[in-house]
């Protein structure tokens, strides 16, 4: 697990701990040290807490004037056990879009499992919260999408069919975002 590192290519366009208005603004990363594990197995320290137990982020580009970020994942998202989408919509969503973000570009290619609750409501909100925007989750493993849709999530976010997109990390960060913006609008027209 300590071996799985968030994609780093782009921090020569972007680095969240650099970005006054990121929810990570300021963090500082020990890659001697590693803290955070999941299930007792420790992961790369380049992986940013956001509370949760067994769910990690990374924020690997922002635009603040074209109103996207595209964060990678990592871990396991459980709703049942830890309401990782509280934390998730609290701790990384919510200042987002208090800094106008409206189009979200989830990877999810190290989310290794899902679990989910009984409640949508933190998904409910943020689908509110992004009025003319949209939430597109690329490259989720066939079994998280499946819970998806078993906890009726689909609703909510956008994923599978075309938003599998196996080749992003040949794209720079705005040729991406065009790409997966083109794929939503055919979706949501």
């Amino acid at each position: 697990m300590q071996e799985i590192e968030p994609y780093y290519n782009w921090e020569k366009h972007y680095v969240a701990s650099h970005d006054e208005r990121s929810p990570f603004y300021g963090r500082t990363y020990n890659l001697d040290y590693y803290e955070n594990a999941i299930y007792g197995y420790y992961i790369h320290p380049l992986w940013d807490d956001i509370g949760s137990e067994t769910l990690y982020v990374k924020i690997l580009f922002a635009d603040y004037n074209k109103r996207f970020v595209i964060i990678e994942m990592f871990g396991e998202w459980n709703d049942a056990l830890h309401n990782d989408i509280m934390f998730f919509k609290r701790q990384v969503i919510d200042p987002l879009e208090n800094q106008g973000i409206n189009q979200f570009i989830l990877l999810g290619e190290n989310v290794l499992d899902f679990h989910g609750g009984n409640d949508d409501d933190y998904y409910a909100e943020w689908f509110d919260d992004v009025e003319d925007g949209w939430i597109a989750a690329i490259n989720f493993r066939e079994h998280v999408e499946e819970q998806w849709k078993k906890y009726r999530l689909d609703y909510y976010i956008n994923f599978g069919g075309t938003l599998h997109l196996n080749n992003w990390r040949t794209l720079q960060p705005e040729p991406f975002y065009e790409l997966v913006k083109n794929l939503m609008v055919r979706r949501l027209t």
